[in-house]
């Protein structure tokens, strides 16, 4: 006999989870999840909790390495991958025990079901697990499948071992030597990362720069500085075969070929929303995931889509776990879920390179090339980041009519910085009036404020000549 749910919901990772707590939890309602692997997703298991504890790792590394530029006498860091690896799933595991537990859940209230859950129904799931099908009725499902590696179609790829973000952590440590397809944010952390811990990494990147979604001044600067630490990094460079080379994989360009003791292939992910019984229903379906509305909601109004399986939203854990709790919030009380289209985001190399809003040209193409202006402050001339020796980066300011539109950040912890001009973009604020907030000193932030006194600075002097002097 089916059993009777509020809500159901395809996936417990970052979104899922999320879903998954506010509803039960929060709301008191009856909720089932069905998961086919484990509790956490991509981000616990292949993405942000490894990525990040892999660069604190070479972060720290690289300050041994350089620690005489600050005056502190040190030798060069002998660095042990396999315990950096075991670090890594230490982690993994301590919040796997917690946050993700499956204990945390049930205590809840959420009925959790290990297996393969599949749209069989307008308020209808049926969950494939070890002990036969189970049909769980319900008035909403929430679907928070994720996605995968996108893998290309380069001829002898299938003849090689390679790596993902899904099976790079999963190993002991990592090969002695890279070759990395792709240039895009996990590619640049990886390759900075790798090279730090001493791991020659070579990078294949078919567009002009790196992170092509970035500020496109900023993303040049960001390669200069991987190609400094020693990153080989080839732009504009496609990979055309790919072979086997005794111990080691060989990849071929149109012009050279690449060899090292280990592949890694990073080119972007793929919605996972095929065979989960959406086409049935008539909802489209594609590589970048399902279409739905400006409420989360597919072609079905009860069956809503986020995070990376939604094709109009960006591919984030902030927004999967945003966009999650306002679809509970928009099935409960109709209309209260429209999710926010302001998206920050961050590629977490050493420096950050944060973005939220509008690049200069996109800015340019809606608002027309005369409206727009691009401010920007050098870290070089910031207190803060001279005393931290980090003097390469920019804060970067797009404002169009006065107005903030946009913003990108070059920085140290430019994803803590950058949540400030977001506020600025969410309310519609002027530039000027950042300047009538007091910024702490010395921070990188005060070169946001030194960039709207700037401006404030300039209004000023327009209006100079009708200052009163006052006469002794």
């Amino acid at each position: 006999m089916a059993q009777e749910y509020d809500l159901v919901i395809i996936g417990l990772g970052s979104g899922g989870g999320l879903a998954a707590e506010f509803a039960a939890g929060e709301l008191g309602l009856r909720v089932a999840a069905v998961e086919r692997g484990r509790i956490g997703g991509d981000c616990l298991w292949t993405g942000c909790v490894p990525s990040k504890s892999l660069i604190a790792s070479a972060r720290v590394a690289h300050a041994v390495r350089t620690a005489s530029e600050f005056g502190v006498r040190a030798a060069p860091p002998e660095v042990d991958l396999r315990a950096v690896w075991d670090r890594i799933k230490a982690i993994q595991d301590g919040i796997a025990a917690t946050d993700d537990s499956p204990d945390r859940f049930r205590d809840l209230g959420v009925d959790l079901v290990e297996g393969t859950g599949r749209i069989t129904g307008y308020r209808q799931v049926t969950a494939a697990t070890a002990d036969g099908d189970r049909r769980l009725d319900t008035r909403y499902v929430l679907i928070c499948t994720g996605s995968r590696p996108s893998i290309p179609p380069i001829p002898g790829l299938d003849t090689v071992p390679y790596h993902t973000s899904e099976t790079l952590f999963e190993i002991d440590e990592p090969p002695a030597s890279i070759v990395m397809i792709g240039g895009g944010p996990i590619a640049s952390e990886l390759a900075q990362a790798m090279v730090r811990l001493g791991v020659p990494t070579t990078v294949l990147e078919m567009a002009h720069r790196l992170v092509p979604r970035d500020e496109p001044e900023l993303a040049d600067r960001l390669g200069q500085i991987l190609r400094r630490e020693g990153v080989d990094l080839h732009l504009a460079t496609r990979a055309t075969a790919v072979r086997p080379g005794g111990d080691c994989v060989v990849v071929e360009t149109d012009d050279a070929e690449f060899t090292a003791a280990g592949l890694v292939v990073a080119t972007g992910r793929h919605a996972n929303v095929e065979s989960i019984g959406l086409e049935a229903l008539g909802v489209p379906v594609g590589p970048g995931g399902a279409d739905v509305d400006g409420r989360n909601r597919t072609l079905v109004p009860n069956i809503y889509v986020v995070g990376d399986a939604s094709a109009q939203r960006a591919d984030f854990t902030h927004v999967a776990a945003h966009d999650a709790v306002l679809a509970v919030r928009d099935m409960f009380f109709p209309g209260r879920g429209a999710p926010a289209h302001l998206t920050p985001w961050c590629t977490f190399t050493d420096p950050e390179l944060a973005h939220v809003g509008l690049t200069a040209a996109e800015a340019r193409e809606r608002h027309g090339r005369s409206a727009v202006s691009v401010h920007r402050h050098e870290l070089a001339d910031n207190d803060r980041a001279r005393a931290d020796g980090t003097t390469d980066g920019m804060i970067l300011v797009v404002t169009a009519k006065d107005r903030i539109v946009g913003a990108h950040a070059l920085a140290p912890a430019a994803g803590e910085l950058i949540h400030e001009l977001a506020l600025a973009i969410q309310f519609g604020a002027k530039l000027g009036e950042l300047s009538d907030l007091i910024h702490n000193y010395p921070t990188l932030a005060t070169g946001i404020g030194r960039i709207a006194a700037d401006r404030s600075f300039e209004t000023a002097e327009k209006l100079r000549g009708l200052t009163r002097l006052s006469r002794w």
